[in-house]
């Protein structure tokens, strides 16, 4: 048992929550952030631009025509595998023989791709890094074992993981059309509390293919705490403060939520608010990108996703035209009310005595 316990760590391989369900699931959200996101983003630039090079076919690769955004979008799969591998701190033959892996899983998984890429891609990366400069032929063998280990485990599980995935998010989509109200809340506080975690929401909105109305809940939940955040604390962080956590990550309040968990709680009520009038009053649907569902306001990623959503919705001929009443729910479910309502719950928790003044300063 010592001689594998020492073989794993001279390998670097860490078996734990935090190596495959904190680094690598963050890692592989970036993945698609570089990828599937910017591509859609182009794609969205191009179109509403008119921008001739944006929109105009540059490759033709087995019959299919490809814009710019959309060979970024299909390289989402190799982008996911190897910002797992970097995670994981794969030598770089094993990083490099991961990109192949990421494609055929991605592939073979279908709309649940990215579930797939995630946990075949973790367990391609850690045997390449078992073989990895154990022979005089490092060359052959760490990228034989890393590509024929992922792609022979892509073939046997991709597609069942795919579906799997799938039908968990049809079925969280499903739900909430038929329970707005009910799953409108539930859905804003789950996805939102992820994305304050140091996991990623924006990996497991990707990995379910969470779109539609359960999508704006989520986009609802995810800007609650994003904005909530940011406005709650400007007076211990002021303008810095309100960027980083506003347009970055409110991951930063995780130091301050384990001092006090209190401090948790008005963007939490604030998304059990905003995801049912997501849902239920404003219809907000989240019609982009999946991996826009969990971003929030992060880069402006989850309102852009709601409009390139609007965009498909009118391409495919289920919506007419953008309203005015569109624009209203979206300022209001990701920047307004957050805006309003956590600051207003905070100063009610703090004449209870539950939070403190500067409990949310950052270091």
């Amino acid at each position: 048992m010592e001689k594998v316990k020492a073989f794993l760590e001279r390998k670097d391989i860490e078996i734990s929550v935090k190596r495959y369900l904190i680094d690598a699931l963050g890692a592989m959200a970036q993945g698609l952030f570089c990828s599937l996101l910017i591509g859609t983003i182009i794609n969205t630039v191009g179109t509403q631009f008119h921008i001739g090079f944006l929109t105009m076919t540059v490759a033709t690769i087995g019959g299919v025509e490809y814009t710019v955004g959309g060979l970024a979008c299909a390289m989402a799969g190799p982008a996911m595998a190897a910002a797992i591998g970097y995670a994981l701190k794969c030598p770089p033959l094993v990083l490099f023989s991961l990109i192949p892996v990421g494609f055929a899983t991605n592939a073979l998984g279908g709309a649940g791709g990215p579930l797939a890429v995630f946990f075949v891609a973790i367990v391609a990366a850690e045997l390449g890094k078992m073989v990895s400069k154990e022979t005089k032929i490092d060359i052959l063998v760490t990228p034989l074992v890393t590509v024929g280990a992922g792609i022979g485990l892509a073939a046997l599980v991709a597609p069942a993981i795919g579906q799997a995935a799938m039908k968990l998010g049809q079925l969280i989509m499903w739900a909430t059309e038929l329970q707005p109200f009910l799953m409108g809340i539930f859905v804003s506080v789950i996805v939102g509390i992820a994305l304050t975690l140091p996991i990623s929401s924006a990996a497991i909105c990707a990995a379910l293919s969470l779109t539609g109305l359960a999508g704006g809940a989520a986009v609802a939940g995810c800007c609650a705490q994003m904005v909530g955040f940011a406005v709650m604390s400007f007076r211990e962080n002021r303008w810095g403060g309100l960027v980083s956590q506003g347009l970055g990550t409110s991951m930063l309040q995780m130091g301050n939520i384990v001092k006090n968990p209190c401090v948790w709680l008005p963007p939490i009520l604030t998304s059990a608010i905003t995801g049912p009038l997501a849902t239920c009053v404003f219809q907000m649907r989240m019609n982009g990108a999946a991996v826009s569902s969990g971003m929030g306001t992060c880069g402006l990623v989850g309102p852009i996703g709601v409009y390139t959503g609007w965009l498909n919705d009118m391409a495919a001929g289920a919506k007419a035209a953008v309203t005015a009443f569109d624009w209203i729910g979206l300022i209001l479910i990701c920047f307004v009310l957050p805006a309003v309502i956590t600051p207003l719950l905070h100063k009610c928790m703090l004449k209870m005595g539950w939070v403190r003044e500067g409990d949310l300063a950052l270091n």
